[in-house]
């Protein structure tokens, strides 16, 4: 109850009292969270509100100008970054301008108004008395301070010209998870962020990102990876709902509630929505526990060797180039021997190419029909001869649906495992790419292994490598086309 509440019910206010309560206002001033219990008597505030309201505070005082804070949905943190900070921010600086993002225009003018609401009520004017909304400008998307400070709300593609923003605060910029997994939207976003969003920041000003995670891929995503290539670095809060078993907010989503949650949630989402992580714990169509380590192969004397390529052309940025070595033991096990993945031209995957069968001597190399094949195939083929690389080449048709591509080697995991090597540097790129498929960014690892999943379909069972067998032409080689199949001839 403030003072002036205790004066219109006949309470006689004691100078302790009134001590006690300009000290709490004065506090309000200074810290967010004491200005958000303040303001909304309700709020529950929990440890990991503190460690968001900390982090929003060093913004405000300069200390870093790009903050992301990741966090689950229905945590407080909508309430408390754009709803509470604004109002405190421009409390604080009433000249300054407040640029706040949402995923479309109803959410935008929603936080516009709830903000304008906090700033109009009697509590904040007890903290903040020379803060007030300018007479003549209060729409519920856009207002001004009476000092010239000024608050913008807009959706994503929304209309920002000849406004600026000392902050920028994005908030959950993907109104679904559908809109998340459309790779047109989430490139929709991201051009609107660079092209946009980012030219209306103020010289010296700052970016706040607040969202649960959705997709690799999504607005987070790309910031982190542009991040890893040199770009704007990141001060990152990630705030998983559920750490070693502990909730990370129990009063309101305690443990029981969480993994109820987690039970109805198809796994992308959970690891997503809820850990933070969009690579899933288990994957939807690849599970976890099929991936077996191993630290030594087998002897490679006891293996039949095949290898599966997934060809791109473009050099960082796009696609990557991968290219796989299975080993197929007596029993049927299946051993990743090796792993190339790189965005590179093709003179260099080809050489990669070439290494790998002089290395390891394949019965068998599976690749996808295509453009990218046919345009290469006769360099490839050449530098085959050139290199001494000898290897029978099955090309499948190509195929639009990745999960069909994916199938032969699922079923395949699904029944026998397949034994990765958990300490190659290669690891989490591939673990990655497979618990999170079909929702990932990437598939080209999946792509390489389905092609040597059908290369192995076709193939009739040994329990034994084939022996080499002279070859049937000078060059010892055999190119793609010829009639004779993988099992009727090697080359080495």
């Amino acid at each position: 109850m403030t003072i002036q509440e205790r004066n219109s019910s006949g309470f006689s206010i004691t100078p302790e009292i009134a001590a006690c309560e300009l000290l709490r206002r004065m506090d309000a001033k200074e810290n967010l969270i004491l200005f958000t219990e303040f303001t909304f008597s309700r709020y529950r505030t929990n440890e990991h509100h503190r460690l968001i309201a900390s982090q929003l505070e060093r913004v405000e005082r300069g200390e870093i100008d790009r903050l992301m804070l990741l966090v689950p949905p229905r945590h407080g943190k909508s309430e408390l970054a754009s709803k509470r900070f604004p109002a405190w921010y421009l409390g604080r600086h009433p000249t300054k301008q407040f640029l706040s993002v949402s995923a479309n225009v109803d959410l935008a003018a929603d936080f516009g108004r709830e903000v304008r609401n906090i700033i109009a009520s009697r509590e904040y004017r007890c903290i903040f008395e020379g803060t007030e909304l300018a007479e003549d400008s209060r729409a519920k998307g856009k207002w001004h301070t009476s000092a010239g400070g000024m608050y913008y709300a807009v959706g994503i593609d929304g209309q920002v010209m000849g406004r600026g923003g000392d902050i920028v605060l994005i908030d959950d910029p993907f109104a679904t998870m559908k809109d998340a997994m459309s790779e047109v939207i989430r490139k929709s976003v991201w051009d609107w962020y660079t092209g946009t969003i980012y030219n209306r920041l103020q010289p010296g000003g700052s970016i706040v990102v607040i969202n649960h995670r959705m997709h690799e891929d999504d607005l987070s995503g790309r910031l982190l990876a542009q991040q890893a290539a040199g770009g704007d670095r990141w001060e990152v809060v990630q705030l998983p709902a559920l750490t070693d078993g502990v909730a990370l907010w129990p009063d309101a989503y305690p443990v029981e509630a969480l993994e109820r949650i987690r039970k109805n949630s198809q796994a992308h989402d959970w690891s997503a929505l809820y850990m933070q992580n969009p690579v899933p714990e288990d994957g939807d169509y690849f599970k976890s526990d099929w991936l077996k380590p191993y630290v030594t192969a087998p002897n490679r004397a006891t293996l039949r060797i095949y290898g599966g390529s997934d060809y791109a052309v473009t050099a960082d940025g796009g696609d990557y180039t991968v290219h796989v070595v299975v080993g197929l033991d007596p029993e049927g096990r299946m051993y990743l021997l090796d792993l190339w993945r790189k965005q590179a031209a093709s003179d260099e995957w080809v050489e990669a190419f070439c290494d790998l069968v002089r290395e390891w001597k394949p019965v068998g190399w599976a690749e996808e029909q295509g453009q990218i094949r046919a345009g290469i195939g006769p360099y490839l083929d050449r530098r085959q001869v050139e290199r001494q690389a000898f290897v029978y080449r099955e090309v499948f048709p190509t195929r639009g649906d990745k999960a069909v591509r994916a199938q032969s080697i699922r079923g395949r995991m699904a029944l026998s495992s397949l034994y990765v090597p958990t300490a190659a540097e290669w690891y989490p790129a591939l673990r990655g790419e497979l618990l999170a498929f079909p929702h990932g960014k990437h598939d080209d690892i999946v792509d390489a292994l389905g092609l040597v999943g059908q290369l192995l379909d076709i193939m009739s069972p040994g329990d034994a490598p084939m022996k080499p067998e002279k070859p049937k032409n000078p060059s010892g080689y055999k190119a793609y086309g010829q009639s004779e199949r993988l099992n009727d001839w090697i080359a080495v």
